[in-house]
């Protein structure tokens, strides 16, 4: 999708239907019906998308808390729901500097519900493609100083490129930022019920414009060998350090990971 591309609301976008499988309303029929569909077939997707937020929740809390990062980037943000990242950042640290980038023109609709800020940090939208890492640091460097740790924010997001691109926009991305930084990702996979996955994949990619490419641990743990994975490693999301009622979460088909850059 470029930036000049208008909404369609009779194709299915990934953002609305997972902020229809959330529990939002900024969508449409035809996500609607793309949701249910991928919920008939995998009736485990509203946790998929359920977990990955608490996934968010948690990490930005303990990537702002103990571990004292002020800078996130968040790219492939999607539509605005409770919880997001600089509410979490700055509800625990209120210097927090934070970077929304999407490219669907309904996200950017609501971008003022985003830039929202504490007086102490900042809260800046790029409208502007995950696919151009350098056009997103270049436009993200006017609000974050990249001399100084940022945790990048890849949830749901990577999943949607290809293996070479996929490969190219997490290294250039990495590559730009300085020691201490940190990679939170969330991503798609079919090891836990490869067969099952698959289908709902093939529905999903048949009926939108943003195919998705499950990938594996091993897969993931190439793209971070050079980075220190926090405990407790490359995990579902519903099981990295769960809390509460999550205690009891099924493990569900979607990788989360938190890491260091040395």
């Amino acid at each position: 999708m470029t930036d000049n591309e208008s909404v369609d609301p009779n194709v299915p976008h990934n953002a609305r239907v997972w902020n229809y499988l959330l529990g939002g309303k900024d969508n449409y029929e035809a996500d609607r019906r793309l949701g249910d569909q991928v919920a008939d077939m995998l009736p485990a997707v509203k946790l998929i998308a359920r977990g990955t937020r608490e996934f968010l929740k948690h990490t930005v809390e303990h990537l702002a808390g103990p571990l004292g990062i002020r800078q996130f980037l968040d790219i492939g943000t999607g539509l605005p729901t409770a919880d997001n990242t600089h509410e979490v950042a700055q509800r625990t640290a209120p210097s927090s500097r934070v970077v929304y980038v999407d490219n669907d023109p309904l996200v950017l609709a609501h971008a003022r519900a985003l830039l929202t800020s504490t007086p102490e940090g900042a809260t800046q939208y790029v409208h502007a493609d995950a696919g151009d890492p350098e056009k997103v640091l270049q436009e993200a460097a006017q609000t974050l100083d990249f001399d100084q740790p940022v945790a990048l924010m890849l949830l749901s997001i990577v999943h949607f490129f290809d293996d070479e691109d996929a490969a190219r926009v997490v290294r250039t991305l990495l590559d730009a930022v300085p020691s201490g930084s940190y990679l939170a990702l969330a991503h798609g996979t079919f090891d836990l019920d490869g067969e099952r996955d698959q289908d709902v994949v093939d529905t999903w990619n048949a009926s939108t414009t943003t195919p998705l490419h499950g990938r594996s641990k091993e897969e993931l743990a190439a793209w971070v060998s050079d980075l220190e994975v926090l405990d407790p490693g490359i995990v579902s999301v519903t099981n990295w350090r769960p809390e509460g009622l999550w205690t009891q979460a099924p493990a569900v088909p979607q990788y989360g990971l938190l890491a260091r850059k040395p």
